[in-house]
């Protein structure tokens, strides 16, 4: 079922050409929605999954960059909504949510010419981790995937928004039955919903993990509520062992806001406009890159890093 985009949830600021759609999920059989963009050029192309932040939905403005790219460079769309924003069981990473995203997939290549060795995942904040999460759930279905300022591990981050006085505690409890500890079922939730449980060494899934060096923090110039530890551990999960950035040196990072002596280089990057990098690192099929800036997404940067890759075994 396509429905008319102006009419049905999307701000008129999203460009005119995006339509809001509905596909029927394969687990409950309700419809859910999606944005969507197809230029109807013929051809194969490339196809971008966008998914929204923590408490958003698929219409938020954060969005339209992935829209305009896709306009731009001739790429299919589709940000599904998984449920919703994260304060529910229905949403926050459950099997519902991860079920969505593989039959917003589906739901494009049945609408588009989806080249099947460039289906790309993107996402910023709650779209990171979901982005990290369904790439470690279904890793053969992507070609890449790029996730930034992540939630990676939900007890952790249970832990630091209650210390900080965040509402996401809040949101955990109302999706996984409480706080962690209170009960073995209750802490196989945060588990199950969390990326970390699925990322591992050897994860096809190419993956470009960014954080900001002052996200989680507050006070003057810093701002954002994920620790980049975080992000800092997403890679450590898959990278080699001799490539793992330390427990002491991930402290430094989080409580200094600074690169840790031992490790400070130099990196040169232009996609990442002013927005410096300060540290790089590389492993097996991970890239891991803490920039000057605080929670938030380079969209060039991304966007770019997914079209240098293009999966050849398909």
């Amino acid at each position: 079922m396509t429905y008319d985009g102006r009419g049905s949830g999307l701000p008129s600021t999203w460009p005119a050409q995006v339509q809001t759609i509905a596909f029927v999920s394969s687990v409950d059989g309700s419809e859910q929605a999606a944005a969507f963009y197809h230029s109807g050029a013929p051809g194969v192309k490339p196809l971008l999954v966008a998914l929204h932040t923590w408490s958003y939905d698929t219409d938020q403005e954060m969005s339209i960059p992935y829209a305009e790219w896709c306009i731009a460079h001739d790429w299919i769309l589709i940000a599904p909504s998984f449920r919703g924003p994260n304060h529910r069981p229905e949403a926050t990473g459950s099997e519902l949510t991860v079920q969505d995203v593989l039959d917003a997939v589906a739901y494009a290549e049945g609408h588009a010419p989806v080249d099947p060795g460039r289906v790309y995942l993107a996402g910023v904040s709650g779209g990171g981790h979901m982005a990290l999460l369904v790439a470690g759930r279904a890793p053969d279905r992507w070609t890449a995937a790029s996730a930034w300022v992540p939630i990676t591990d939900l007890a952790a981050w249970h832990a630091e928004c209650r210390a900080a006085g965040r509402p996401y505690a809040g949101d955990l409890e109302r999706s996984c039955g409480g706080a962690p500890g209170a009960s073995p079922a209750i802490d196989a939730q945060y588990r199950a919903r969390s990326p970390l449980t699925y990322l591992h060494p050897g994860l096809r899934t190419p993956l470009d993990i960014n954080a900001g060096i002052l996200d989680g923090h507050t006070g003057s110039g810093r701002s954002g509520s994920v620790p980049i530890s975080h992000t800092l551990r997403a890679f450590n999960a898959v990278a080699a062992p001799e490539d793992r950035i330390s427990d002491a040196e991930i402290a430094h990072f989080v409580e200094q806001a600074a690169v840790p002596p031992g490790i400070r280089g130099e990196w040169s990057d232009p996609l990442y406009g002013d927005k410096r990098v300060l540290f790089r690192r590389a492993s097996s099929n991970a890239r891991v890159t803490i920039f000057d800036g605080g929670h938030e997404i380079i969209y060039e940067a991304a966007l770019s890093w997914l079209a240098a890759h293009v999966k050849r075994d398909v």
